[in-house]
């Protein structure tokens, strides 16, 4: 147990002060992978808010469907269980003939040329939200078919033209990302074989006296895990900066009043713990194929 303690307690001291050693090289490789990390979280944080925004504008694209203007009012609405057993529908809200009257002269109240308008003008409706308007077709196929339904507005090529907005974001954010992921590791490698190459006459004397491979590899791997979680601890409090910095002047604004992205503090625990872990992934990978491929370990 003493002996597992003092070469665990060697290897800490080793990886610490190889990172002191090598001051610059620790210091650019700390930057690196800041640097990665905060332009692959920009572009997952922007894919994050436009696929909230699409959602939030997903719900406002609504399937509106009359009812016959024979029915009563208990028929009208004794057809909304009928409507939620349909797969997809996540609400269905009645609107009934007066209220649909109240809501046309609130939008009408300054032209006096609906005063004298009467409710029966107006039939009982539904207005229904989806939980994937991908679906919107089939929705409105199946609305088609229940009895006392008739004439259905779906706004079918909105729906289209916000499923093919969302598909777009994704495939294009996914590819960014993964891309500078690759780039990331590429240049962690990299940086961590320079600073590796620069101990190579150091390790071959350890590697002759009769040290494993793992006695070997264990400081760098250290090492590489320190620097990840520096790296990425820097890269979360710029990201804060960077991100506030931006939704202040995107709310300042009036360019895009529509747009609302999401306060930092909801995502800020998922950004710190995607961070800690690729920086962890990127120092970790980075030291072991240093070794591996330049050292012969």
């Amino acid at each position: 147990m003493d002996r597992l303690a003092s070469k665990i307690a060697y290897s800490i001291r080793e990886g610490i002060s190889g990172m002191f050693i090598n001051g610059f090289m620790s210091f650019a490789s700390v930057l690196v992978i800041a640097a990665c990390l905060l332009i692959t979280g920009s572009f997952s944080l922007l894919s994050v808010n436009i696929d909230s925004i699409i959602a939030a504008l997903e719900q406002q694209n609504k399937i509106v469907v009359f009812i016959n203007e024979t029915y009563s009012d208990e028929q009208a609405r004794a057809i909304q269980p009928e409507i939620e057993k349909i797969d997809n529908i996540r609400e269905a809200h009645f609107i009934s003939r007066a209220e649909a009257l109240e809501s046309f002269m609130e939008q009408h109240r300054d032209n006096r040329l609906f005063d004298e308008i009467d409710e029966s003008v107006f039939r009982d409706r539904y207005e229904i939200s989806l939980y994937d308007i991908a679906y919107t077709d089939v929705a409105q196929n199946s609305l088609a078919n229940i009895s006392g339904i008739v004439k259905i507005n779906a706004h079918l090529e909105i729906s289209r033209g916000f499923v093919a907005l969302r598909n777009i974001v994704t495939l294009v954010c996914g590819a960014l990302i993964v891309i500078l992921f690759i780039v990331s590791l590429f240049i962690m490698s990299n940086t961590i074989k320079l600073s590796t190459f620069s101990r190579r006459e150091e390790i071959a004397i350890t590697r002759m006296i009769g040290a494993t491979g793992r006695f070997i590899r264990t400081p760098y791997i250290i090492e590489g895990i320190v620097l990840g979680l520096a790296g990425s601890g820097i890269a979360v409090i710029a990201q804060s900066f960077l991100y506030n910095f931006a939704t202040g002047r995107l709310a300042a604004s009036q360019v895009l009043p529509f747009i609302t992205l999401l306060p930092f503090g909801v995502l800020s625990l998922p950004v710190a713990l995607a961070f800690a872990a690729v920086g962890l992934l990127i120092g970790v990978g980075g030291s072991l194929s240093a070794i591996r491929q330049y050292l012969k370990i």
